[in-house]
């Protein structure tokens, strides 16, 4: 998993609330295990209308080409659990999301895949749809390790997140990292298991 650090990129607003995970990605495109591919999915149904033809979405505005931070309304990812919905956001380049709350399993996810979503007050959420609603003019700076969001005026903004799931997202551990970096444990655990219990290996 890539790690999270510092983003600085333009970000993308959506104040829709309650957006679920089959508008991030609808059920048809549930078909694959893969990973990539899968931002052509991304708010299918909102990008497009029935007749084909692109709809006025804002990431299918030019201004928003390359958005890498979402400014999203309340209760984002509700739903289904389905992962495809932070892997569709992460093949499209969505690495941020904000919002003043997120579905339990879509926000847990999303730590999971690299993705860093972010609670701020009401207020604050205003304050970041504005600065998004300016588009390529303007952009957002989200530091993890300072936990601050700099927006394009020089404001500094902080948020709270996590200890451990910071600390997994600033080196890149996923399940699998996790688990990889006990791998001289588990190699040293083995070797005494093969020693004392020899039958279990054959």
């Amino acid at each position: 998993m890539e790690p999270f650090t510092k983003l600085t990129a333009v970000a993308a607003p959506l104040p829709m609330v309650n957006v679920d995970t089959d508008k991030i990605i609808p059920a048809r495109y549930l078909k694959t295990i893969k990973r990539s591919g899968l931002s052509e999915g991304l708010f299918r149904d909102l990008r497009t209308g029935a007749d084909g033809k692109p709809n006025d979405f804002v990431l299918n505005r030019p201004a928003y080409e390359g958005a890498r931070i979402l400014v999203a309304g309340d209760n984002f990812g509700c739903g289904s659990s389905r992962e495809h919905a932070p892997w569709a956001l992460l093949d499209a380049g969505i690495r941020c999301v904000v919002s003043t709350s997120f579905a339990d399993i879509f926000y847990n996810n999303c730590f999971k895949n690299g993705i860093l979503p972010i609670v701020v007050a009401k207020e604050t959420l205003d304050k970041l749809m504005a600065d998004a609603e300016r588009g390529a003019n303007a952009t957002l700076t989200v530091d993890l390790e300072a936990q601050t969001i700099q927006g394009p005026d020089g404001g500094s903004i902080a948020f709270e997140i996590d200890p451990w799931k910071k600390h997994c997202l600033l080196n890149g551990l996923d399940d699998i990292g996790l688990t990889m970096a006990k791998k001289t444990e588990i190699e040293d655990f083995e070797e005494r298991q093969k020693a004392g219990q020899p039958w279990l290996y054959g």
